[in-house]
């Protein structure tokens, strides 16, 4: 009888800590498509080409590290510095060709249609977002320069 009272306090003790554990995991279940859903977004707003939508998806003190730059942080300084780009773009498009979530890491493998001064630029990247509070907190965008310039510089050629 004793042996048997034991299996049911560990069977007991092992059903109540999974049951705890669905409850951590449903709750970060529902962190991570939040984030997912915020990045999805944000990715979707560059097509408006609105420096103020965009800024709204960081933290005050949120960075954007362009990878082949130095990075850009607060809210003042992204404004500019977004804006700088979306001055000479006449239309961008990226897709999402992956995602993945952990958390507040959000990875996004993406390629961004731009045409920007009449030239037409595909350029691959990788967007690594870490999220606070629903948030940007620090986007770090990694892609070929070489890629961007070569591009720029065919449309130029042509």
């Amino acid at each position: 009888m004793n042996k048997f009272l034991r299996i049911g306090w560990q069977s007991a003790l092992a059903l109540l800590i999974s049951i705890n554990m669905g409850v951590v995991y449903a709750q970060g279940e529902e962190q991570v498509n939040t984030n997912e859903t915020i990045v999805r977004e944000f990715i979707a707003a560059w097509s408006n080409l609105d420096v103020e939508e965009l800024i709204g998806y960081f933290a005050k003190d949120g960075t954007y590290h362009n990878m082949p730059m130095a990075p850009v942080t607060g809210q003042d300084n992204l404004h500019g510095f977004i804006k700088a780009f979306l001055a000479s773009w006449e239309k961008t498009d990226w897709e999402i060709t992956n995602l993945l979530v952990n958390g507040d890491l959000v990875m996004v493998e993406r390629v961004d249609r731009t045409s920007v001064g009449g030239r037409y630029v595909e350029l691959p990247c990788l967007g690594v977002f870490e999220m606070e509070n629903g948030k940007i907190k620090v986007w770090r965008d990694y892609f070929d320069m070489a890629t961007f310039t070569n591009a720029m510089a065919t449309a130029e050629g042509e």
